[in-house]
């Protein structure tokens, strides 16, 4: 299957054998179809950098689909599955920048907290939840529920869906390799005793390990840490001195969001400068006259758990490396763009 033929519809089906008739419902309530115009690329698929790497957009509704989706092949509980559908639900427009907005994009928990308002404002969601005898305490924190979501670097349903979309998004590997990855998975309990996705393959687990970790250098990339940092300061110029924008805009739609800063020509010039850049140089000290920031990063990894061997990078000398090298990331130095770019 070519990259330009892939529907996630795909994942969905290799997720799950069956759509549940209350997955389809709730994600056809108007929050979670707000979710198809926010990116889980944080708003680096609209610069001209990014735009060749990532075959088509990524949106947070079809990941939360999906790992709703997970949850519920593992688990066959409703309510996980829901909570697993839910927890992008307050996901901002270009989502992980408002956490660099707000200054937590080291934790990224800030944004979840309109979470349970959310879900408890929503007449569509509440009904559902009514005729399946749960309320929003059931399905509005999904850390409660390690198949769900669990401590870093373990498997969960979040961490595995959005690996298996970014394979395909960043050409990692093809349909064929995720679905021999996932035919690998089961639900069991981990060294702590505790519920997990595990791996049943040790070989299998630390090919899928050694591919996630192409993931997590773009997670960290400089290109990515400046483009977040950069739209973060142009929201947040956006939301001052009488420009157009409010923070109540963030949790509407990109869509939205961009058309607003296009109503003024100082914000709208500045979006169009943004989606212009082309390139990142790193440099020991700040360039003048430039924006120039040194931005740290979350370091995310993926370590699952082998069935009766252990963590794969306790028995894989290959990505016990692998993971010591990218633990050891610096983020000390100067990025910023290499030249101006005209209009």
């Amino acid at each position: 299957m070519k990259q330009s033929e892939f529907t996630y519809d795909t994942l969905w089906q290799l997720y799950s054998a069956e759509m549940p008739d209350f997955i389809t419902r709730l994600s056809e309530t108007p929050p979670m179809q707000r979710l198809k115009q926010v990116g889980m690329n944080c708003g680096c698929e609209y610069v001209a950098l990014h735009t060749e790497d990532m075959c088509r957009r990524y949106t947070r509704f079809e990941h939360s689909v999906g790992v709703a989706l997970i949850v519920w092949h593992f688990t066959l509980d409703a309510k996980q599955a829901i909570a697993g559908l839910f927890h992008d639900i307050s996901t901002p427009a270009f989502a992980h920048v408002v956490d660099f907005l707000n200054g937590d994009h080291l934790t990224q928990e800030s944004t979840e907290a309109p979470t349970p308002e959310m879900i408890d404002n929503s007449p569509e969601i509440q009904a559902i939840l009514a005729e399946l005898n749960l309320t929003t305490a059931d399905v509005s924190d999904y850390h409660i529920y390690p198949i769900a979501d669990n401590a870093s670097p373990q498997l969960s349903a979040d961490r595995l869906e959005y690996t298996f979309g970014n394979f395909i998004q960043y050409g990692v590997c093809g349909m064929d390799e995720i679905e021999t990855f996932y035919r690998a998975l089961s639900a069991g309990t981990n060294e702590h005793g505790q519920p997990e996705i595990i791996f049943t393959d040790p070989n299998i687990a630390e090919e899928f390990a050694l591919r996630s970790m192409k993931c997590s250098y773009v997670y960290v990339s400089d290109s990515d840490r400046f483009t977040m940092q950069y739209l973060a300061e142009l929201l947040k110029f956006a939301m001052q001195g009488g420009h157009p924008l409010t923070m109540d805009d963030l949790y509407t739609t990109e869509e939205r969001v961009i058309g607003k800063l296009k109503k003024c020509q100082i914000t709208d010039n500045m979006w169009y400068t943004y989606t212009r850049i082309k390139a990142v140089q790193r440099t020991s000290k700040p360039v003048p006259d430039t924006f120039c920031v040194k931005v740290n990063a979350k370091r995310r990894y993926l370590d699952p758990y082998v069935k009766g061997v252990g963590r794969v990078a306790e028995y894989s000398r290959k990505y016990r490396t692998e993971v010591n090298q990218f633990l050891a990331v610096s983020f000390d130095e100067w990025l910023s763009e290499p030249k101006t770019i005209d209009k």
